[in-house]
């Protein structure tokens, strides 16, 4: 059972390996490609799209066919993706490149949870799906400085021909030691209508969105320009703050793994806290006069980092209150919006600094600002689909089915928070 949990988490650090490789190349792939800014965001942006917009049909295919033929058709086509773009000379055929990478890279980490609620009890979940989030930041570290230095010393085709081997091992791995089980139960197909509907679903829509929308936005495109720009920090001292942001992260993750599946009864209070803290962190930055001291924009970093792990919180409430048979759509559903959210916030972030046509710290006070709808409206639908799933496991008899307990009373429903 580990070995399984292993061979699937070495494919999900490949594919994040493969969906942060573009990250490094931007210099090197504007002078080949010949294009410039608007180009490469053309090529990131097509490649997250298209795993946001995969999430939901291949969770359905996830719950069809299992985990294993997911994984095997992801890695064989994410290393296709980077075969097309080691040998690619333009812009289209990049583009053709990066979207297959973002298609296999949207089968990996809905079939790696399906592993772990299939293989493993309801009390390790948690730990688990965290442990997973954690350790495949490993693959944005193989991203960075070894990328970096391969591309330096050996060229564009020969290091991206290397990456679309390392997806081909995973496929071998996978091949080798993946063994697949149809979930107990789980008989009928997946509905995505039901699945839709649930209000366990719904909660941990939300729950995913509004907790990890703040830090993703901060670490994929606005922390280091807010830092330099509008707090005045040093290049190097804002890319501390930035990894430090990661690793905390990584850190946190188990921890409230561990308390979510010790009290499962309280999930929600730890994702309204992490909101709420999140919220009043900000504040206090963005009210202080003038640029904020550096104890306080550590601070911000530190409760930020509490925004990932809170965020799986989510995938775990779509574990809990769905069937065997369609756990992957709702994981699907509940990582489709919360990407497509933070996509959202990066979005309206700029088109409000274009707005206020500045860089400095009025101008980000206002695009941050943006942040406070999302944490309002998100809190307010956690705890009113908590309400309706509350209700639901009461009168359905379903929702923590697992943590709950052959000899808890099913009455306790009631308390499904």
């Amino acid at each position: 059972m580990w070995l399984i949990w292993a061979t699937g988490l070495v494919a999900y650090v490949t594919a994040v390996f493969h969906r942060q490789s573009l990250g490094v190349a931007g210099i090197e792939a504007g002078l080949r490609l010949g294009v410039g800014a608007a180009g490469l965001s053309l090529l990131a942006m097509l490649q997250l799209l298209v795993y946001a917009g995969m999430q939901i049909p291949v969770g359905i295919l996830v719950d069809r066919l299992g985990s294993k033929r997911m994984l095997l058709t992801g890695a064989g086509v994410m290393a296709c993706g980077q075969l097309v773009f080691a040998l690619s000379g333009g812009l289209a055929e990049a583009v053709g490149g990066r979207v297959l990478v973002g298609v296999g890279d949207a089968m990996t980490l809905l079939s790696v949870i399906r592993l772990i609620n299939v293989w493993f009890p309801a009390r390790r979940n948690p730990v688990l799906v965290q442990t997973t989030g954690l350790l495949g930041q490993l693959g944005a570290v193989a991203s960075a400085i070894p990328l970096i230095q391969a591309l330096h010393r050996y060229g564009w085709t020969p290091t991206f021909l290397t990456a679309a081997a390392m997806g081909v091992v995973s496929l071998l791995l996978v091949a080798a030691f993946l063994r697949d089980v149809r979930p107990a139960g789980a008989r009928e197909r997946p509905r995505l209508r039901d699945a839709w509907a649930h209000p366990g679903t719904r909660l941990g829509m939300w729950t995913h969105a509004a907790t990890q929308s703040s830090a993703s936005a901060f670490l994929l495109l606005w922390g280091y320009p807010f830092l330099v720009e509008a707090q005045g920090l040093s290049p190097a001292t804002a890319g501390v703050l930035l990894t430090a942001l990661t690793l905390l992260g990584m850190v946190f993750g188990p921890g409230l793994g561990y308390l979510a599946g010790r009290h499962p009864f309280h999930r929600s209070r730890m994702a309204l806290l992490v909101i709420a803290s999140t919220a009043a962190a900000w504040t206090v930055v963005l009210l202080w006069p003038g640029r904020a001291p550096l104890w306080l924009l550590v601070a911000l970093i530190v409760v930020m980092a509490w925004n990932g792990p809170g965020s799986m919180l989510g995938f775990d409430f779509a574990r809990t209150f769905n069937p065997p048979a369609r756990i992957a759509v709702a994981t699907g559903i509940v990582n489709c919006w919360g990407f497509l959210t933070t996509m959202s916030l990066i979005a309206v972030i700029g088109a409000a600094l274009d707005l206020r046509a500045g860089t400095g710290m009025s101008a980000y006070r206002w695009a941050f600002a943006l942040q406070y709808p999302v944490w309002a409206v998100g809190g307010l639908q956690v705890v009113r689909y908590r309400r309706k799933a509350r209700r639901s496991a009461a009168q359905l008899g379903e929702g923590l089915r697992e943590v709950r307990g052959a000899d808890q009373p099913a009455a306790r429903a009631d308390r499904v928070q």
